[in-house]
């Protein structure tokens, strides 16, 4: 084993087959932890948010925190009642892309799909963001080293998902918990010494800014509406969770929801008893944490409790950000390798495409939250909108038992959805959502630049209108001058070209062809009877998912039992109309040729079909 697989090993384990796919399910503690650690640890920021908005009309506008949180806890439960409908329509899984395409059309569905995507982007560079501001809120002679501490907790994130599914629950369990017990144990305490006199009685005094309006009062809900995000991980992961998926999702949405909302409320309700005003370089829970139990190891618990649960936050972006990529990529939409399981059963691709994006723009807003926030929520409550009005028009086409009130249900999630996002662009356009809004489109004109390329290249390579072959079966000759090795990833008309162009040079041709799970064998094989039936096909079983490493093994097979002859390995190639247009295909010649020079396979042909 060379350096690298070596060093890939250590750090991520060994390669998983993929009939151990089914045993990388979660249990409902563990998909907890994983699935809702982002709308969990919002509790962090989210009052934080309201407050920031509040502070700008004085003391008096402060007590307006807990309306506007007990508002956006009805909008919660709008929300969750909602999904819990989606759940039960898609019991394999009902993200809001698949919802809104099924019933609301491809545009509808690209643009709730493109909205997720930045949001689940904006969310890992929000929570790690904010969970490092937890710890330099506690050590702030960390501060000048904010944006590298937060890359390095993006590489450690990425190498935890990398390893699997299971493990990453694992690893994600006790932080969650720890978060919830430590946040619980902070505001009884805090409403105990409320109950015993121990709290300031004065409200700091604070200038006016700005006057009380119902645009303010908005502006100061739509922030405090970053407590939804996440909520729709739980729909969107329904195929994560052990059997019965469905009815796990559903349960385990409702307790997510019943921890945040009573966490979301208490630390409103605290805040506002003890008079929390936001400042500079303390992030809302550690000023909390000082006033009640000042800073006693409790404090320092609080502090790292809530810096980890920010830092797995991010992880429900890694568990739906590569689901979701791998659909869209089934679908066309995105490059085909982000649709392919990595060595851990996990879409490999997908995660490092995720962190490289949140890595980036975590340099470009220097690992600031208040500078990050404005983009956030606009994507998810286009996917929350999208998703529910999808799931109407779902309730009238099919009509099953019971679908009137499910129909009202998510009717209703839909109208809430869409006044808060209107809410949400109105009042933070000018302060940065104006990006996301112009991004969802251009996101959506890549889906549909990457999907006509793939309609043409389908086209182009078609064997429709081929006809029947009728080739005589070909004798195998008393002695093998020159076998050839023809490479089949699929029967197109660039593989018939290389076929025939074996037939030119060799007296025995075989051809083969590597499963990698996704194989439509009878229809491959009934393809095959029609067009090469003279040459024999070997179909190869990879249960671990590679492709190069069957056919240099067998090629090897074939030159030890050919030594003093010269074997050819043809490999069929198609040569993209752009140089951008190769980035959409997995370049898996360049790798097969690559390993056969490793192993010093002499003649290695490349038959190009010119799109």
């Amino acid at each position: 084993m060379s350096l690298y697989p070596q060093i890939k090993q250590f750090l991520l384990g060994k390669t998983l087959p993929t009939s151990a796919h089914a045993e990388e399910r979660l249990s409902n503690a563990a998909a907890l932890a994983v699935l809702s650690s982002d709308a969990l640890s919002s509790v962090a920021y989210a009052t934080e948010e309201i407050l920031l908005v509040l502070v700008a009309a004085g003391s008096s506008a402060l007590s307006l925190s807990l309306p506007i949180a007990i508002g956006i806890i009805i909008l919660l439960l709008v929300v969750t009642l909602s999904y819990r409908q989606t759940i039960r329509a898609y019991p394999n899984g009902g993200g809001a892309y698949t919802v809104a395409y099924e019933n609301l059309g491809v545009y509808p569905g690209l643009v709730a799909g493109g909205s997720l995507m930045i949001d689940y982007i904006l969310t890992v560079t929000v929570s790690i963001s904010a969970g490092t501001a937890a710890l330099t809120s506690a050590i702030p002679q960390l501060q000048p080293f904010t944006v590298s501490l937060c890359l390095i907790f993006i590489f450690l994130l990425m190498l935890a998902n990398l390893r699997g599914v299971k493990e990453s629950g694992n690893i994600f369990m006790i932080p969650t918990y720890a978060f919830i017990v430590s946040i619980f144990v902070l505001i009884v305490l805090g409403l105990f010494k409320q109950a015993t006199g121990q709290v300031p009685t004065e409200s700091p005094s604070i200038p006016v800014q700005e006057g009380l309006s119902l645009f303010f009062i908005l502006r100061a809900f739509s922030a405090g509406c970053t407590a939804l995000t996440g909520v729709e991980a739980i729909s969107n992961g329904v195929l994560a969770f052990k059997a019965p998926e469905w009815k796990n999702a559903r349960v385990t949405l409702l307790y997510m929801s019943a921890i945040l909302g009573a966490m979301f409320l208490g630390i409103t309700y605290v805040s506002r008893v003890y008079h929390i005003v936001p400042e500079e370089g303390q992030t809302m829970v550690s000023l909390l944490g000082r006033h009640i139990v000042g800073t006693s190891p409790f404090y320092y618990f609080v502090q790292i409790a809530t810096l980890l649960i920010l830092l797995l936050a991010a992880n429900t972006s890694y568990a739906d950000f590569p689901r979701l990529s791998s659909i869209l990529a089934s679908d066309g939409y995105l490059p085909r390798q982000l649709a392919l399981l990595g060595d851990r059963l996990v879409y490999s691709n997908g995660i490092i495409l995720l962190s490289v994006c949140a890595a980036i723009l975590v340099i470009i807003f220097k690992g600031d939250v208040n500078a990050i926030i404005p983009l956030y929520a606009v994507g998810v409550f286009t996917s929350f909108t999208l998703s529910q009005a999808g799931m109407v028009r779902h309730w009238f086409q099919e009509r099953t038992p019971g679908w009137r009130p499910s129909a009202v249900m998510n009717g209703l999630g839909a109208i809430a959805t869409a006044v808060v996002l209107a809410v949400i662009i109105s009042t933070k356009f000018l302060g940065g959502a104006w990006l996301v809004v112009v991004a969802i489109p251009i996101v959506v004109s890549i889906f549909l630049a990457i999907h006509r390329h793939y309609q043409y290249f389908a086209e182009r390579l078609s064997i429709e209108g081929l006809p029947p072959r009728s080739y005589i079966p070909r004798p195998k000759p008393e002695v093998v001058t020159h076998p050839a090795v023809v490479v089949v990833g699929q029967l197109n008309r660039g593989t018939v070209e290389a076929l025939d162009y074996a037939r030119t040079v060799a007296d025995e041709i075989v051809a083969v062809h590597v499963d990698i799970g996704s194989t439509e064998v009878e229809k491959l094989k009934e393809q095959w009877r029609q067009l090469e039936a003279d040459i024999p096909l070997l179909i190869i079983e990879s249960p671990y998912r590679s492709v190069i490493s069957p056919i240099v093994e067998f090629v090897s097979q074939l030159e030890e039992r050919y030594r003093d002859t010269y074997t050819t390995v043809v490999i069929p190639a198609f040569v993209t109309r752009n140089w951008w247009e190769s980035l959409l295909h997995n370049q898996t010649t360049l790798f097969l040729k690559t390993a056969l020079r490793a192993k010093k396979s002499r003649v290695v042909t490349t038959v190009r079909y010119y799109l």
